[in-house]
């Protein structure tokens, strides 16, 4: 099974696409689906799981929720992280009350990356975005990934996509029959980080999606 686990639509104030739109994008890349993580919102939990259903896809419910010292990633969640801007281990706990996963998302990427010191929550967290297909710079990529393999983290990986065109470029890919058994392999760390950068014209998307904002 092979999931892009970090996907934007237009639920995001800083993305251009629907659900479906993504859905499609990634099964024509031939992955199996996404995990749908808009900022600080849920709002499309519904049109992502009617979009799998027709699409015969899955997805995996999540939010990317902005704490006081950075995003974080909740992966397999239940309802919305009502907490944002709280602290990292108040939304980790909350991600993890609804047995969800608490990843932190291109940690190292300056312009987006983690303001805090991710070895403060190595004792909670679950893991680390070591692949963002969004960012084009490998060398904080190659630094989540030597921090998450020596602490034994979770790797992850996802287009980060704000417009359906880049999404499917990065994405992790285990051997699963259902998102039940996917869950369990990320947690064995059974599973392979897979992708490539996504080209460079769609970093450009949010600025877009938030000068339409505008007007």
């Amino acid at each position: 099974m092979k999931i892009d686990l970090h996907c934007h639509t237009y639920y995001s104030n800083d993305a251009l696409s629907s659900p479906y739109d993504v859905i499609k994008e990634v099964l024509k890349k031939g992955l199996n689906g996404i995990a749908i993580t808009d900022h600080d919102t849920i709002s499309g939990w519904k049109d992502a799981i009617k979009a799998a259903d027709e699409l015969n896809a899955f997805v995996i419910l999540g939010e990317e929720v902005k704490s006081n010292e950075g995003d974080i990633l909740g992966l397999f969640l239940k309802e919305e992280i009502k907490m944002k801007g709280c602290s990292p281990v108040q939304i980790i706990n909350e991600i993890h009350r609804q047995e969800g996963l608490a990843i932190i998302p291109h940690p190292f990427h300056k312009s987006e990356g983690f303001k805090g010191n991710i070895r403060d929550y190595l004792n909670i967290l679950d893991g680390i975005e070591v692949y963002n297909a969004r960012r084009p710079l490998t060398y904080p990529d190659k630094k989540a990934f030597d921090i998450a393999q020596k602490n034994n983290l979770i790797m992850t990986a996802g287009s980060d996509c704000h417009i359906d065109k880049a999404c499917g470029y990065a994405y992790v890919e285990c051997e699963a029959k259902n998102l039940n058994e996917f869950k369990r392999k990320l947690i064995k760390r059974e599973n392979k980080i897979k992708g490539k950068k996504s080209p460079y014209i769609y970093i450009l998307s949010p600025t877009i999606k938030k000068l339409r904002n505008l007007f």
